[in-house]
């Protein structure tokens, strides 16, 4: 038989009266029974140089309060009364914090407090992030994508999802989540058999065991996981500018699309994708302005020499198609007007050296849908025709308005690559050389390599896939990659590194800035 907390608590009460001892006093079991939990650790993101955002989950309704401190012993702290969560919030709580433009290391504690009775407190949990600089300085940050995909969930065994913990090594500044942060499409099994016959063995939650389509089975692939112990320490001392991709929603996904899956009760994957964007802002520290809420495109600026550009390749799309349409339209729109007006606005009116834009796909693989391509390249090695029409627009502009050092980071793919762009070898060539970096997968089956359109002039410098006749592989057998970028704050020289689950370096591309 299993006896909870409450029980032996309670036994130590009635022993203690027997014997004339009330150092535990039932008001205060009542009071420890109260104590909410904090359930999946704490997180931040979206930082600015003078504010942050907060995040962390409790297990009941309960007012989320916080501690700010610029030392770890929290001599000083602020006090911050933070909001309630409620089931209809997922029970996540997220915190803007603002004021706090004389702080490097920002270091911060986060308790629960019930909402029925503000004594019965959880127990705190910590965390740490480095706020962006006024002045140049070194910087480092990390990116990936794909997180839970393929039949490849936690295994505790093996030591859970270990490339957390080693881009934790690295200490970085920040991590880009470069999309697919859960697979909400994809079930988990208990057990896989792997090919060399040891057996893969899943930590399987409910909402694991199936297909999401509810907002609490959304919410319940988030909560997943943040199960694993890596992810949880990484998330406390790294902070996380996320974006999304496809497997929030559903495989592929449009919007628009109705569903032929016979997985799904639900067809409409519009309503399917507004569950899912729901429960990624609820479990992600993403700042939402009342203006645009649900948007998830922004611009960051780290320190004088670096600009990050986040961008939304979901959204605004038109429906996955042949992608050879010769004029533009709602249906060849990838980024969508907003979108493209926003980031090439913002990109003209950078002051930033380096313009780091983190997509969620890549510009020249060739991703199929079926028939359809899901991406923007469409395996034509001509002229730029469909969602290729788009981007050609925005690599002409940033030629024509000689915005400078501009550096493409993505996933998805679930392989690394180092890809150099030249109009000397491309079909369309009105834009300036660029690189772009890819890297995943997280903890997901590995792919590849893809195939290269040469629209763009893309020539692969590296790459690392598995062998040849070789996919969905474990991630035991060392297929998942990150990337790091190596900032010199003298120098500005920018150093992207492709990595390992392990942490050895692949593939090392140092780029040096071009000036007007």
């Amino acid at each position: 038989m299993r006896y909870s907390r409450r029980d032996v608590l309670g036994w130590g009460v009635k022993a203690g009266a027997a014997l004339g001892v009330v150092s535990v006093a039932p008001s205060i079991v009542l009071a420890e029974s109260r104590r909410p939990q904090v359930t999946s650790g704490v997180m931040s993101g979206d930082m600015l140089h003078d504010r942050t955002m907060l995040w962390s989950r409790s297990d009941r309704p309960a007012r989320m309060l916080v501690e700010l401190a610029d030392n770890p012993a929290f001599r000083g702290a602020r006090q911050v009364r933070g909001p309630e969560v409620l089931p209809s919030g997922g029970l996540a709580g997220k915190l803007d914090v603002a004021g706090l433009g004389d702080i490097d290391m920002l270091h911060y504690r986060v308790r629960f407090a019930a909402l029925d009775d503000p004594r019965a407190l959880s127990e705190p949990v910590e965390g740490r992030l480095r706020l962006p600089p006024s002045q140049s300085r070194d910087v480092r940050f990390v990116w990936s994508g794909d997180t839970v995909g393929q039949g490849w969930g936690i295994d505790e065994s093996r030591g859970g999802m270990t490339i957390y913990d080693t881009m934790r090594r690295q200490r970085p500044d920040f991590f880009i989540h470069s999309g697919d942060t859960v697979y909400a499409d994809g079930p988990l099994e208990e057990s896989v058999t792997l090919a060399n016959g040891e057996t893969w063995r899943n930590v399987v939650t409910p909402a694991k065991q199936k297909v999401a389509e509810t907002l609490d089975e959304y919410r319940g692939q988030h909560s997943y996981n943040l199960l694993d112990a890596n992810l949880r320490r990484f998330n406390a001392e790294v902070p996380m500018l996320a974006q999304w991709d496809d497997h929030e929603t559903t495989n592929n996904w449009y919007p628009g699309e109705w569903l032929e899956d016979e997985r799904y009760t639900e067809k409409n994957v519009s309503l399917l994708a507004a569950r899912g964007r729901q429960a990624f802002l609820e479990h992600t520290p993403v700042r939402q302005r009342p203006t645009a809420p649900g948007r998830i495109h922004r611009r960051f600026a780290y320190g004088p020499s670096l600009d990050v550009f986040m961008l939304d390749m979901r959204t605004y799309r038109g429906a996955n198609s042949r992608n050879r349409q010769t004029e533009s339209s709602a249906q060849t729109a990838f980024l969508g007007e907003d979108q493209f007006d926003w980031l090439h606005r913002s990109l003209k009116a950078s002051t930033a050296t380096w313009k780091v834009i983190a997509s969620d796909m890549p510009i020249g693989l060739v991703v199929s849908d079926g028939e359809a391509y899901e991406a923007i390249a469409n395996g034509d090695a001509g002229a730029p025709l469909g969602r290729e029409r788009e981007i050609a627009r925005l690599l002409r502009s940033i030629r024509d308005d000689k915005i400078h050092n501009v550096v493409w980071l993505t996933a998805d793919v679930h392989y690394t690559a180092a890809h150099h762009y030249s109009p000397e070898r491309a079909r369309f060539q009105e834009f300036t050389p660029f690189w772009e970096f890819v890297s995943g997968p997280l903890h997901a089956g590995t792919f590849g390599p893809g195939a290269l359109d040469a629209t763009f002039g893309p020539e692969v410098v590296f790459q690392k896939a598995p062998p040849k006749g070789e996919s969905n592989l474990p991630p035991s057998r060392g297929y998942q990659f990150f990337g790091q970028v190596d900032l010199d704050g003298d120098s500005e020289t920018l150093t992207v590194s492709l990595m390992d689950a392990a942490g050895n370096t692949l593939h090392r591309q140092q780029l040096t800035p071009e000036t007007a």
